[in-house]
């Protein structure tokens, strides 16, 4: 079931606006506000070459896509009507659960904060695919995952071409990978509207930072990993 353009615009804002975040210097201390209006700007100088405000807030954003999509996975594995949603779900699960291994590897060496929580945002994606069933459910999860990867996919290929960062560029090739083969794997499910996705994609709704920022973690808390349900293959079948 394609979605409209007006409810296309209405996933994506589903949940943002009713949250707020409390701590206004925290979103430049994760890195998705950056801290000044240059990208470039080297942060730090580690063993593994400069660290830019992007390659911090590439990172970031790597681990906050996992926070969402690793559950929205686990949902297409409870309630994908279709064989293909289903292993859609599996390729997210063991997708992300890979790529936060490696954001929570590299991100103490880099002196890089992560997150616990997915986005305001994020979070209300995770409750539109909750609160779907049926066919609804299988169309929203296969237009939802392939907006967000095909906007993403153009930032990880501009990290990838300019970090001199080898942790970063690492974790660029892996992200690289994955969000090709998420990508793929929406398609295959056969409900992607195409229109809808590329108006989604150049036209995306204006939100307020706030809403795009994913929530600060508690001091001390520690770093959640993402861990596959028993039912979930470390492994997913070839698309």
């Amino acid at each position: 079931m394609p979605m409209s353009r007006s409810a296309a615009g209405t996933v994506f804002m589903v949940g943002a606006l009713g949250l707020t975040l409390t701590a206004l210097a925290y979103p430049a201390m994760l890195g998705v506000q950056t801290t000044s209006s240059s990208p470039s700007r080297i942060i730090a100088n580690t063993q593994w070459g400069p660290l830019t405000e992007a390659d911090r807030d590439f990172v970031v954003k790597v681990r906050a896509a996992g926070l969402w999509e690793f559950p929205s996975g686990e949902l297409a594995l409870q309630k994908g009507t279709s064989a293909a949603v289903r292993t859609a779900g599996q390729h997210l699960v063991s997708g992300h659960t890979a790529l936060d291994a490696t954001c929570r590897k590299i991100a103490p060496k880099l002196g890089i904060t992560l997150p616990n929580q997915p986005s305001p945002q994020q979070q209300g994606f995770v409750a539109t695919l909750t609160s779907d069933k049926g066919e609804k459910f299988n169309s929203d999860l296969a237009n939802i995952l392939r907006v967000t990867h095909g906007t993403i996919f153009s930032t990880i290929a501009k990290i990838r071409a300019t970090t001199e960062n080898t942790l970063v560029r690492q974790l660029a090739d892996q992200a690289n990978d994955t969000v090709l083969d998420h990508i793929t794997v929406m398609e295959k499910t056969g409900l992607v509207d195409y229109d809808q996705v590329l108006f989604q994609e150049t036209a995306p709704p204006k939100l307020p930072a706030a809403d795009v920022t994913p929530p600060a973690p508690q001091p001390g808390e520690p770093v959640a990993a993402l861990t596959p349900p028993p039912n979930a293959a470390t492994t997913p079948p070839a698309p």
